[in-house]
This record gives C-alpha cells, sequence and structure tokens, in this order.
C-alpha cells in the first residue's frame, strides 16, 4: 500500500509541474528550436507508457529506500539522480544524434527533469509520512 501511496503523491506532483513546464516551455523553447520535428499532437500511448513507468521506478529506486532509511534528504538526493539518469540519456542521446537538439535544450531539460525527480520524490516522502501519521497506511 506504501508503494500506491508514494506513486500516487509522486504522480500528482509530477504530473502538475510537468503540465506547467511542458505548457510554458513548449513555445519558449522546444518550438522554436525544434519547429516541424515536433507533433501537432500527442501520441498518447508512449507518453502514457512514460507516466507510468517513470513515476513507479522512481518510487522502487528512490522513494522506498528512503522510507526504509528514515532519510527526506534520500528521498531528494536520489529521486534527483535518478531524474538525471533517466533525462540524461534521453537528452544527451537527442544531443548526439539529432541536428536540431541544442545544447541549450539539454541543459534545461536536464536541470528540469533532475529537479522536478527530486521534488516529485520528497513529495511523495512527505505524503507518505503523513499518511502514515494519520492512520490511513
Amino acid at each position: 500500500m506504501t508503494f500506491i501511496a508514494g506513486y500516487l503523491v509522486f504522480l500528482l506532483v509530477f504530473g502538475v509541474i510537468d503540465v506547467i513546464w511542458l505548457s510554458v516551455m513548449a513555445g519558449r523553447l522546444y518550438r522554436p528550436t525544434l519547429g516541424d520535428a515536433l507533433l501537432d499532437g500527442i501520441r498518447w500511448a508512449p507518453a502514457l507508457l512514460f507516466y507510468f513507468a517513470f513515476p513507479a521506478g522512481l518510487i522502487h529506486f528512490a522513494l522506498m529506500p528512503a522510507l526504509q532509511a528514515g532519510s527526506a534528504m534520500a528521498a531528494f538526493v536520489n529521486g534527483g539522480l535518478l531524474g538525471l539518469l533517466a533525462y540524461g540519456t534521453y537528452d544527451l542521446t537527442n544531443y548526439a544524434t539529432l541536428r536540431r537538439w541544442t545544447l541549450t535544450i539539454t541543459i534545461a531539460d536536464l536541470v528540469y527533469g533532475t529537479v522536478v525527480s527530486a521534488l516529485s520524490t520528497l513529495a511523495a516522502y512527505a505524503g507518505v509520512l503523513t499518511m502514515r501519521s494519520w492512520g490511513w497506511l
């Protein structure tokens, strides 16, 4: 039950921040640089797969060990490191292989992925502890 609770809190926080980031940055960073390389709409199946798998990985590899250790700092740091690795894989591969993928996009996206992952994992940690204190878990 702890995994599911943490997952739901993470997904809520991550989802809200991601919608804000994409709404603001799509027109300022991605579309001006990538232009017609971007789709007009979203391919929902891979997007939903990412939103299912990425939080599950962070909960398993960052939140659960942090809860076991009783360390909010571990949740924050490990969440950030996993975010850096995941976003780094995507961004650095794109920078290495795509003509229009710039260093600016790479750095902005790496920082964003690290921060949003760290904050969302920390929020999940706090959410689980709060639910435990209320007797919900």
